[in-house]
């Protein structure tokens, strides 16, 4: 009897040590969604099976619809111009274009430093397999029946431009008023107080608004939708990467 009770004080006091990593991983990740931890790259090492199960599982899809349900809700509310001059902001990684698949890649991981940039990124947006974030596309269908015309801002570069539009369609996206790519002056500061000043797809919105359209809504991660010129931002989870 003692054998046994001193066997399950060792499994009991080693679920306690295992306990306070999983905790971690949990409030790192909300510290993330509520932008109380900014301008990170690199998911801590212990969290990486966390985000990896997190991102491939049915919590994140659930996430996803909670956002985008909302987002059609407001949406319904809007008393949407007769002129056309309505737009919607959609982002396109882990926003309308989902990049699981090849972060489930052994060969790149959840949380790898920098892993949505270089070479091996290119040479997967050029394969042009990206699905749909789960949810979004009835987000977006729901804005072209009421009137309100989705544009594309995407930190892609102008090289990838007709490959991304190319996945974009054969996910579901079929049509939108603008496909805006990142130029090679367009620029970010990766200082969280000079951001305004410097982040390009502000200025684009901006552009925008001085001709004379209304932004009625952006869907984004946090670097899309700080900024002026909106009436309603919803930010998408997304435990990969911030910047």
């Amino acid at each position: 009897m003692k054998i046994i009770l001193f066997l399950l004080l060792i499994i009991a006091t080693g679920a306690a040590a295992a306990a306070p990593d999983q905790v971690n991983c949990l409030s790192w990740h909300l510290a993330v969604e509520t932008d109380n931890i900014r301008d990170w790259e690199t998911v801590p090492p212990q969290c990486k099976s966390y985000v990896s199960a997190y991102m491939t599982g049915q919590q994140y899809r659930d996430d996803c619809n909670v956002v985008v349900n909302t987002a059609i809700e407001y949406a319904k509310t809007l008393n949407v111009s007769k002129e056309g001059k309505d737009l919607w902001v959609f982002n396109v990684d882990e926003v309308t274009l989902s990049n699981v698949p090849y972060f489930s890649r052994p060969t790149v991981g959840f949380g790898a430093r920098k892993s949505n940039v270089g070479k091996k990124y290119e040479s997967w947006i050029k394969e042009g397999k990206s699905p749909a974030v789960p949810g979004v596309l009835n987000l977006y269908k729901t804005l072209l029946d009421l009137g309100i015309k989705p544009i594309f801002i995407t930190d892609t570069e102008e090289e990838f431009r007709q490959v991304r539009m190319t996945n974009l369609k054969k996910a579901g996206y079929n049509s939108w008023f603008k496909f805006i790519c990142k130029g090679k002056n367009d620029t970010y500061s990766r200082g969280y107080s000079e951001y305004y000043d410097t982040n390009w797809k502000s200025k684009k919105r901006a552009a925008l608004v001085k001709s004379g359209y209304r932004l009625v809504g952006n869907l984004g991660g946090w670097w899309d939708i700080y900024g002026d010129f909106l009436l309603r931002t919803f930010k998408m989870p997304n435990p990969m990467y911030y910047f």
